[in-house]
């Protein structure tokens, strides 16, 4: 008789999330993964995941507000998961814990099959898990990168320090915050949208609307844009890659 596998998310205000719906759908599409199932876990605070993690895990995705906070409550991290400081899929290996960072092979995938190479620089909209990983890609692959917060710091920008000079060159402009997401379609982040040029590439991490007003602005000036669902296929694929070859 076959073993029941039980997978889910792990977030705050995640009832419309593409991973339940995207393994799902995978889940129903094939007897083979008869019993097997995926659902929200949506806590108010990270005070409940000591109760969660009793449940029989096969695997776990992470999501806003906890890819930082959850990682004290794992036993372990990749190398580059501890390096990101940020983890987004839990796997359970022979008891234990592991925290893994999928977004960022997502992350990266998504701009391959874009065609989007060669970038002069980025600029990081948002300080979470999300910004964290793109700033990581970027001190990997030698890209210049400035974060933006609403607050400036020794580390990060403001949004009033953003200028026409921001964007210069082949600049990528990345939002890893939660602006702009369903409802709240009409609004997105305070940057300079008339400072922008067509060598300029938007990359909205929101997928739901499939065009926010981020992207829209872009798009009217002649930018390249994309948003995050493309991204968010290749880690949820990465994040079953790993499901499947760990063991309990």
């Amino acid at each position: 008789m076959k073993k029941n596998k039980q997978f889910g998310l792990i977030g705050k205000d995640i009832e419309y999330s593409f991973s339940r719906k995207y393994f799902s759908n995978k889940f129903s599409s094939s007897n083979k993964f008869s019993g097997y199932d995926y659902k929200n876990y949506d806590i108010q605070s990270l005070d409940q995941i000591k109760t969660l993690f009793k449940n029989n895990f096969d695997g776990l995705n992470v999501t806003i507000p906890y890819k930082e906070k959850i990682i004290k409550y794992l036993d372990g991290l990749t190398i580059e998961a501890k390096e990101i400081g940020a983890v987004n899929t839990i796997c359970f290996e022979n008891g234990k814990k592991i925290g893994y960072n999928t977004d960022l092979f997502g992350f990266s995938e998504s701009l391959k099959i874009n065609n989007i190479n060669n970038i002069d620089n980025v600029l990081i909209l948002g300080t979470g898990g999300a910004a964290k990983m793109i700033k990581f890609f970027c001190k990997k692959n030698k890209i210049s990168f400035n974060i933006v917060s609403r607050q400036k710091s020794h580390n990060y920008l403001s949004y009033a320090d953003i200028n026409c000079n921001s964007f210069s060159n082949n600049s990528l402009i990345v939002n890893c915050s939660p602006v702009g997401t369903y409802p709240n379609i009409n609004q997105c982040p305070k940057i300079p949208y008339e400072c922008l040029n067509k060598e300029n590439i938007l990359f909205d991490l929101v997928y739901n609307p499939s065009e926010t007003l981020f992207m829209k602005k872009g798009n009217e000036i002649g930018c390249k844009t994309l948003n995050g669902l493309d991204m968010l296929r290749f880690q949820a694929e990465m994040s079953w890659k790993l499901w499947t070859n760990s063991t309990k």
